[in-house]
């Protein structure tokens, strides 16, 4: 019979491994992982912390995920990170848990996170989710479903970043609209992201009106949200306006800006 589990591999007998998880050579399991069927740990992983991890998920060698946060504000509490199914995580992936009891980082579904990509604490993923290679997130990023981020970024802490939206650049410090393509230095919208919306089979009509008003109108961002808002029967075009509300409340980075008529600063 073959084992699933390599001879050299290090496993504390506290963790919860279902029976059909392979784990490669010189892996390292904490007392407090929980792996889910038919998951794969590569050769030089460690898992440690108050770790869940679901089915199916591939981890590649040499990823760390379910460490301390790297908060100075952590105390040794019982802080989670929570893996979903489906999730490929390359090699040398960081995934950190949270600062306070309780609390946790959250991977969700059928996500890709490439070669060296970081997960602060407290970051959420939600589905079908890239994020290319040595991508930083800082602490309290949310990410929602079917978001691209291009390599070799930082993302501020406490950043959110919409659905389908498109990310290239070196350095974002300002919320993601939904749907969106952002890039540049500083960053910017440029357009909707026609080609992840259309992959996604996501109806546009409506978003490209709702870019114009925006984008293109010459209305201040109040202004075009209250226009839009005031007709507005699409759900995506409901969503986009409910994230650029929300993006202006106290606590929040505020929106990455577009280039509006009459608008010549390139500040962000």
């Amino acid at each position: 019979m073959t084992t699933l589990i390599h001879p050299t591999a290090v496993i504390h007998p506290n963790a919860n491994l279902h029976p059909t998880v392979q784990v490669g050579p010189y892996a390292v399991i904490g007392p407090e992982v929980t792996i889910g069927a038919g998951t794969t740990i590569g050769a030089h992983v460690v898992l440690d912390g108050w770790t869940e991890i679901g089915a199916r998920n591939q981890i590649f060698p040499g990823a760390a995920i379910g460490l301390e946060p790297q908060d100075l504000k952590y105390q040794g509490a019982r802080t989670l990170v929570k893996i979903g199914d489906d999730n490929i995580i390359r090699e040398y992936v960081t995934i950190h848990r949270a600062t306070f009891p309780g609390e946790e980082t959250r991977l969700g579904n059928s996500n890709l996170l490439m070669v060296y990509s970081h997960m602060g604490h407290n970051c959420i993923i939600e589905d079908e989710v890239i994020v290319a290679n040595s991508v930083a997130l800082g602490g309290h990023v949310y990410i929602e479903s079917r978001a691209r981020i291009s390599g070799v970024q930082g993302v501020h802490q406490f950043v959110h970043i919409g659905r389908h939206a498109m990310v290239a650049g070196s350095r974002l410090i300002r919320d993601v609209p939904p749907y969106m393509l952002v890039e540049g230095s500083p960053m910017r919208v440029r357009t909707l992201n026609r080609v992840g919306l259309q992959r996604a089979g996501v109806d546009t009509s409506g978003l490209r009106q709702a870019f114009r008003v925006l984008y293109r109108s010459g209305l201040t961002l109040t202004e075009a949200l209250d226009k839009l808002e005031a007709t507005a029967s699409d759900e995506h075009v409901q969503h986009l306006c409910r994230f650029l509300r929300e993006s202006q409340q106290p606590g929040r980075r505020g929106p990455v800006t577009g280039k509006r008529l009459g608008d010549t600063s390139d500040d962000e």
